[in-house]
């Protein structure tokens, strides 16, 4: 009687969908895209006050946005990815590591993009206030401050527009360089909320959607507070 050797296959990590990052992560996440878009073809056209509808519209979300990282889900806020420097670079000397993805939400790199890319934004909106080119783009604020100041304002927000651009290529180019690199695709959770993970990581807790819905009328309301004002 002849004996066959049975020949087993390594079977693949057992992996189940887990909700990682929520809508309004999610939301926030694409109306900050179309809006950055909308600001530099209304900047562009030379639409002014349609520029100024955007970047408001840019700031209040922004609000929301820092109140979600105070209160939001597991994932949105910021203790939850704001690491130490030294951990970010120590991520960073395993880029090209093919590994298996088990990160549930921004990894320590990821989280001081995040927080640049807020920055940036807050400064370009916030320094929108100011603008005063003398043609026809003043900011509410530009008539209560000195002149000097004003135009340095100006000049800060030119600034910060370019580097914010270069910082949203640098995001899209170290997306693709996960896919290629190690094989984690960054997108798709993005667009679903849904990330592969091995059941003994724990799904992050989430956070009712009516809570957002507060935070971005608070953003609302401050800007339109800001602008009855002035």
């Amino acid at each position: 009687m002849d004996v066959h050797k049975l020949v087993t296959r390594p079977t693949q990590p057992v992996r189940r969908p887990v909700l990682v990052w929520d809508a309004p992560v999610r939301l926030f996440h694409w109306l900050v895209v179309v809006l950055v878009t909308a600001a530099w073809v209304t900047l562009k056209l030379n639409w002014m006050d349609w520029h100024v509808r955007v970047g408001e519209a840019l700031l209040a979300l922004l609000i929301s946005r820092l109140l979600w990282g105070c209160f939001g889900s597991e994932t949105a806020r910021f203790h939850s990815f704001v690491a130490s420097p030294t951990a970010a670079l120590r991520h960073l000397r395993h880029l090209f590591r093919r590994e298996p993805d088990v990160q549930v939400g921004h990894n320590a790199a990821g989280g001081w993009m995040v927080l640049l890319l807020l920055a940036l934004l807050l400064v370009e909106t916030l320094s929108g206030l100011y603008v005063n080119n003398d043609i026809a783009n003043e900011g509410p604020l530009s008539e209560v401050v000195p002149a000097w100041l004003a135009n340095a304002i100006s000049a800060l927000h030119g600034l910060a527009w370019d580097v914010l651009l270069a910082a949203a290529a640098l995001h899209v180019l170290v997306i693709a360089l996960y896919a290629v690199a190690k094989g984690h695709n960054l997108l798709r959770p993005m667009l679903t909320g849904y990330k592969l993970l091995p059941p003994s990581i724990d799904a992050p807790r989430q956070t009712p959607a009516l809570r957002a819905l507060l935070a971005l009328g608070v953003g609302a309301g401050v800007v339109m507070l800001l602008a009855a004002c002035l």
